[in-house]
């Protein structure tokens, strides 16, 4: 059975709003991120939370070094 699918604008919006980040960062981020994911994987279906948490730990990441 698949897993629902999060929508990717919802993630987007939800990051943004819990790291003080532009949307449109968050979501060039995000879709780098899912790329990069995506050579690799073997399995896709929980891709979408595996990606919205690197993108999380990203940027809190650099948020803290400035």
């Amino acid at each position: 059975m698949d897993q629902p699918q999060p929508n990717v604008d919802e993630v987007v919006q939800a990051i943004a709003a819990e790291t003080d980040t532009p949307t449109e960062t968050v979501s060039q981020i995000y879709a780098d991120t899912l790329a990069d994911f995506r050579v690799e994987a073997r399995v896709f279906d929980y891709l979408p939370l595996l990606v919205a948490k690197r993108v999380r730990s990203k940027l809190k990441h650099s948020k803290r070094k400035h």
